[in-house]
């Protein structure tokens, strides 16, 4: 069992920088594919960003490619999400995500969530 918990989420205003980290309590953490997914007001959760256990491997959609970059600390049991040139269609709650296995971007093939963390983007 690994429980996730994301933090940083805040209002920020277009063009401007925010991240956002998640902690997890696991003693394998290395094992786990980390990812970042996140939901709009009214719309289906969607694949952000992912990492590999290693952290050598990284996957992004293509709505943030560019302006984000995920990171993970395997030492300190984090994973993070930084997010630059923010736009308002960012706003969402992002969620931390993991899984054994492969850098899947399918919301299903992750087995362990957190509860999320909103981020609001004015325009």
């Amino acid at each position: 069992q690994v429980q996730l918990v994301e933090s940083g989420g805040g209002l920020v205003q277009a063009g401007d920088s925010l991240s956002v980290s998640c902690a997890a309590s696991t003693r394998t953490f290395s094992v786990y594919v980390m990812a970042w997914f996140r939901q709009a007001p009214g719309k289906e959760r969607e694949f952000v960003a992912v990492i590999s256990g290693g952290g050598r491997t990284t996957n992004y959609a293509d709505s943030v490619k560019g302006r984000f970059t995920i990171s993970r600390d395997n030492t300190a049991n984090m994973v993070s999400l930084q997010m630059n040139s923010l736009k308002p269609e960012d706003t969402a709650v992002y969620y931390c995500a993991a899984r054994v296995g492969g850098t899947s971007t399918s919301t299903q093939s992750f087995t362990y969530w957190g509860q999320g963390t909103q981020v609001t983007v004015s325009s």
